[in-house]
């Protein structure tokens, strides 16, 4: 079946540009040309895939991503020619999973495309061979509802701050490397530093309280990565 792409941008050239390139018997291309009209077709459609330009009149890439989220779990990509530090943060906050700059070549499009969706079709299509839940009497992990739980009360988490978690926990016992966790939380072709993964880490650790509660969960091994350790007695599922 033919992936659903929807390409919101208020530049009409643009679109079609994107059209031109992706269209194929696997993927079917829809445009919209204001956050408005995508938001709408979003709903109607159920994409696989959304391209998303920032600077749009009215509503901008950043409301209509939020706006988004409170509905799907579908890749985003932002493409755009802001690539302020600061606006790449905000839209990984937000669930941005990948940037795309304006100007951009045919080559690298199709790549970005492929992989964000070969990316959601593997978490999709292996959930069920995934741990799916962690427990011990301070910390609820449950991966299919991703849901996080300190000592009962709800931990609220970024996009990318939860994709980190989920995989530390999927793969508890493994140490993984920055290039693994930033594959997983930000895809297969983000370039960006060490530094990034590690200070979501940090944000990690302080919303857990991690090392507070008689036991720390996220550990570093220095010059290897990060592994989740579970505490003893617990209940994995």
């Amino acid at each position: 079946m033919s992936k659903k792409i929807l390409i919101i941008d208020d530049d009409p050239d643009l679109r079609k540009l994107v059209e031109v390139i992706l269209k194929s018997p696997e993927f079917n291309v829809y445009q919209a040309s204001s956050g408005e009209e995508g938001l709408k077709q979003a709903y109607a459609i159920h994409p696989d895939l959304v391209i998303l330009d920032v600077s749009m009149p009215h509503m901008d890439g950043f409301e209509v991503c939020s706006r988004l989220r409170e509905f799907s779990s579908f890749p985003i990509m932002m493409l755009t020619a802001r690539i302020h530090e600061h606006d790449v943060l905000r839209g990984f906050n937000m669930g941005v999973d990948d940037y795309l700059r304006k100007p951009f070549s045919k080559i690298e499009l199709e790549a970005r495309v492929r992989a964000l969706l070969r990316r959601s079709n593997t978490q999709n299509s292996d959930e069920a061979s995934y741990i799916t839940a962690y427990t011990d009497p301070v910390l609820e992990i449950n991966l299919s509802a991703k849901a996080v739980k300190l000592n009962g009360s709800i931990v609220e988490l970024s996009p990318k701050e939860y994709d980190l978690l989920a995989c530390l926990v999927r793969e508890q016992g493994k140490t993984l490397s920055h290039r693994e966790l930033v594959r997983e939380a930000w895809g297969e072709l983000y370039t960006g530093s060490p530094s990034e993964s590690s200070l979501y880490i940090y944000y990690l650790r302080k919303k857990l309280k991690d090392g507070k509660n008689g036991h720390q969960y996220i550990r570093t091994l220095w010059g290897r990565g990060y592994c989740f350790e579970p505490r003893n007695g617990n209940n994995i599922s």
